[in-house]
């Protein structure tokens, strides 16, 4: 019985001290009226794991409370393991018994050994968590001394919970609430040309309940429009490429031409063309067979030989590819890499073309030519769309932007869809770069008015 106390000590409390028990006592008592402050349950204290995690939406720190909270309850479990089970039945042996045991069950020492990297990743993001904690509540950095081990710690988890001068400067459940309030109830009108998208929302199960990845995007792109898709990191712009494509569905109607993407996937496949970052082609194929390929799979079956390869022809012409059709991939320049990968994609002469940073690695004359190509592109009726980290050396190439900016409660929201000049005005910003810094969260070198400028879209939307 004794050894049972001892593990459920040992996970309640991390320890079986009485002193150090009596500190996660105190700290569990603060940790609880901090819960409340924040407009959550208080009990959750209790519970090892959860705690840590919970703690962390307090402190805006959601993304490192998950990993807080995990190693931390591998830590304990780390803990019963050796402090409790492998005790168990080994007191009598001998020194020479003890080593030949662990000769044959080495996971003994590699469990010992894993202590010394989860303790030094608890260490660090308790630290990130707390540091949350000392901003939520307005509090000077000094406080972070005492933040760094449980036994001070328990001083500022006290004195903030249970004193009235200390006061969340937000509330879990209020961050919550105004999302609502900023929750649009419209829809962009369906048109028979170009791209209407009315997601709801694209959620995922994560850590163990349900996530909003994105959330109210209405808009139309007509057709021969070039966009430029703007947000911050986590903000969800592949996510919302992948809903739009039809790869990963939301709970949304995209409608291309008047054809749903989701009803009619198989079909609107090759109306959709998709180039990611990275290139995925074989290097020792000539620039010729790689479209030949490529060109197999993503035109309709009854097309014939001789109109694939004029295909390609006409493809390699548009890309300035013709001069090495013979070269092998691995042969080719960057630049060059980067328009066989596009004409990978445009052989089936999708309607929409989505691109994710097609100018990767480029310089800015190389990128400022495949940019010009691109809007050619758009201009005999195309929808491009694409993602680029340097947008303002090339925006007036562009006709509109979207801007995604996460808001309080980490879900990818629209800030605002228009033109280039429309999107200045509204942030007040001169260029596409101060944009997204506008937008993205202050920790994040950002200036952290993502909600101020989704409700204010939201508002002129619907005002």
């Amino acid at each position: 019985m004794n050894d049972v106390i001892r593990a459920l000590c040992l996970f309640v409390f991390g320890a079986t001290d009485i002193f150090s028990i009596a500190i996660m006592v105190l700290l569990m008592a603060g940790v609880w009226r901090l819960l409340q402050k924040s407009g959550l349950k208080g009990w959750w204290a209790l519970i090892p794991g959860a705690r840590e995690y919970q703690l962390s939406r307090c402190a805006g720190r959601e993304p490192e409370g998950r990993v807080y909270s995990v190693v931390t309850v591998s830590l304990l479990l780390l803990a019963i393991v050796t402090d409790v089970l492998i005790p168990l039945g080994i007191d009598s042996l001998t020194e020479e018994e003890m080593t030949e045991m662990l000769m044959q069950k080495p996971w003994m020492t590699f469990m010992a050994i894993a202590v010394i990297p989860l303790a030094i990743t608890q260490f660090i993001y308790g630290i990130r968590v707390w540091s949350g904690l000392v901003n939520v509540y307005g509090l000077r950095r000094r406080w972070m001394w005492l933040c760094l081990i449980d036994e001070t710690r328990v001083i500022p988890a006290l004195l903030w919970g249970f004193s009235k001068r200390y006061q969340p400067e937000w509330q879990v459940e209020d961050i919550k609430a105004e999302m609502e309030r900023l929750a649009t109830s419209g829809t962009a009108t369906v048109m028979d040309e170009g791209l209407s998208v009315n997601l709801k929302e694209r959620t995922a199960t994560e850590f163990f309940q349900k996530k909003i990845l994105l959330r109210d995007i209405h808009m139309n792109i007509p057709q021969g429009h070039m966009v430029l898709l703007l947000g911050g990191s986590g903000a969800g712009k592949t996510t919302y490429l992948n809903a739009i494509n039809g790869y990963e569905k939301a709970n949304a109607e995209v409608l291309l031409n008047g054809s749903n993407m989701y009803t009619q996937y198989k079909r609107m496949q090759h109306e959709v063309g998709f180039v990611p970052q990275s290139e995925m082609m074989r290097g020792k194929d000539t620039v010729i067979n790689t479209l030949l390929d490529a060109a197999k799979l993503r035109l309709p079956k009854d097309v014939s030989g001789r109109q694939r390869r004029e295909r390609v022809n006409e493809v390699m012409d548009i890309f300035g590819l013709q001069p090495v059709k013979n070269n092998l991939v691995e042969k080719l320049s960057g630049g060059q890499k980067k328009r066989l990968s596009i004409s990978i994609e445009f052989i089936s002469n999708p309607s929409l073309f989505i691109l994710d940073e097609p100018d990767s690695g480029l310089d800015g004359v190389m990128a400022r030519e495949l940019f010009e190509q691109l809007r050619k592109i758009a201009d005999t009726g195309k929808i491009i769309i694409v993602i680029t980290h340097t947008p303002d050396r090339v925006i007036d190439l562009f006709d509109d932007v979207i801007v995604l900016a996460k808001d309080s409660a980490r879900t990818g929201r629209l800030a605002y869809y228009g033109s280039i000049e429309g999107a200045r005005t509204f942030f007040q910003r001169d260029t596409m770069e101060q944009i997204v810094k506008s937008v993205n969260r202050k920790e994040e070198g950002g200036d952290g008015l993502a909600d101020d400028y989704v409700l204010k879209y939201s508002e002129v939307q619907h005002g």
